[in-house]
């Protein structure tokens, strides 16, 4: 399998080119050659067979020669070493739970994937890689925990200081060894500027060897379509193609569960429920893509203006709108709608959502009133209490707090402030080479 950049100015890649590497040399997103289409039988076998074996059957042709079958295998082992259940919310609805991992978001797979080919290459290379990555809330976290101590990789992560929850912020601050956190004064958005212009800045890449671990990663975007699999492997080979509701703001995960229906999996439609950061929702509407200042709102995750892979999900349709709109659903709400849901939710259906998941489920209901024949799923990307203050002030109640967010909770965030890309290049350029990963 061979990569090339949207941008159509770089040369092609292989898989192991394009994760060291994160974003192409002429600015573009990687994109395989060729997507891989499965036979009927695949996708009506999936409860015969065991996870892992799906995930190496559906992983492997975009690891290519890069990966051998047996590392790629321990790797996807590592990686999914936790459920990821469908869990009945009312008749025909589900929520697909993607928090029981180790940061509690459905980020750990592609971080863990990720991290685990970029040591396996590191490990056949002297020379050391920097992951620099914009986080919007989870993404730091799971990309801190899925590299920390990894031998030959430095991480440093930019969020927006004042706009992601405090738990979310101690899972990216407080872990030491080869992560450093810096504050970025601005938004996602801002941050994920500094990102892109670091990776074209010349003087950089002589002295630093960066790639990216955000969703623009082609290790941590094309992994993400398992949950899509695993979701329809739970709900049996008999059942009619679903409706797949996704929180959306970068745009990585419902493109790659996009990404799995272009190679055979049965989908009757995908939903894109945005909260009032609407570039989607608008272009949608009437084709015109016009990102606008990002909005902060309860649900921080998805506040991001101008989405990376929205250029992937429309390359997956071949840049054909009417194509794109036949199986693309896009809606945005408010917090008040997104705390409605988060009420009704608890108090009609016993589940309790975070405002992401909420938001999910405000799109999947609203697609629903239009065409409910067949299961509904709602993905559910962090678990509530990563959003402690906002859902325990919403729904009056007293969120228990696991084990694994305890012990974050006494320890102290460190992180270095910045304004402007001239801090980060600054950075960069005087830790150049300062440190070893053990």
């Amino acid at each position: 399998m061979k990569y090339h950049s949207l941008n159509h100015s770089a040369p092609p890649a292989s898989f192991r080119e394009a994760v060291i590497r994160g974003i192409a040399p002429d600015k573009g997103l990687y994109f395989p050659d060729q997507v891989p289409v499965f036979p009927e039988a695949f996708w009506r076998q999936l409860g015969e067979r065991p996870m892992l074996a799906i995930a190496l059957d559906l992983i492997r042709p975009y690891a290519g020669e890069s990966i051998p079958d047996p590392v790629l295998e321990r790797i996807l082992e590592e990686t999914l070493n936790f459920d990821f259940p469908l869990v009945p919310v009312a008749p025909n609805v589900f929520s697909l739970e993607l928090y029981h991992g180790p940061t509690l978001a459905f980020k750990d797979v592609g971080s863990r994937f990720m991290a685990r080919c970029l040591g396996y290459f590191s490990s056949r290379s002297p020379e050391e890689v920097t992951v620099l990555v914009a986080t919007s809330g989870d993404t730091g976290g799971a990309v801190a925990d899925g590299f920390l101590g990894v031998p030959g990789v430095e991480v440093v992560i930019l969020y927006p200081e004042g706009k992601v929850s405090d738990i979310q912020e101690r899972q990216l601050t407080t872990l030491g060894q080869n992560i450093r956190a810096l504050r970025v004064a601005g938004s996602f958005d801002d941050c994920q500027r500094m990102v892109k212009e670091a990776f074209v800045d010349r003087e950089l890449s002589q002295g630093r060897r960066l790639t990216s671990a955000n969703s623009i990663n082609v290790a941590r975007w094309i992994p993400q379509m398992l949950y899509y699999v695993f979701a329809l492997r739970q709900l049996g080979p008999d059942c009619d193609p679903p409706v797949f509701s996704v929180p959306s703001g970068n745009f990585g995960n419902i493109c790659a569960g996009m990404l799995a229906h272009r190679m055979g999996m049965p989908c009757r439609q995908f939903v894109a429920a945005t909260n009032v950061n609407d570039t989607v929702p608008r272009y949608m509407e009437t084709e015109a893509y016009d990102p606008r200042q990002s909005v902060p709102t309860i649900s921080n995750a998805m506040d991001v203006a101008d989405p990376s892979n929205f250029i992937r999900v429309q390359k997956l349709f071949g840049d054909r709108f009417p194509d794109l709109a036949e199986m693309l659903t896009a809606r945005s709400y408010t917090d008040d709608e997104t705390r409605g849901a988060m009420r009704f939710l608890h108090k009609t259906c016993g589940y309790t959502a975070d405002p992401h998941g909420a938001v999910g489920y405000l799109g999947l209901m609203d697609y629903l009133r239009g065409d409910a024949n067949g299961p509904g799923i709602f993905l559910e990307t962090a678990h509530p209490i990563k959003f402690r203050p906002e859902v325990e002030r919403t729904l009056g109640i007293q969120l228990p707090i696991p084990e694994r967010i305890r012990g974050l909770l006494d320890k102290e965030k460190m992180a270095i402030p910045i304004r402007k890309y001239e801090d980060l290049r600054t950075f960069l350029l005087d830790t150049r080479g300062s440190r070893k990963a053990p």
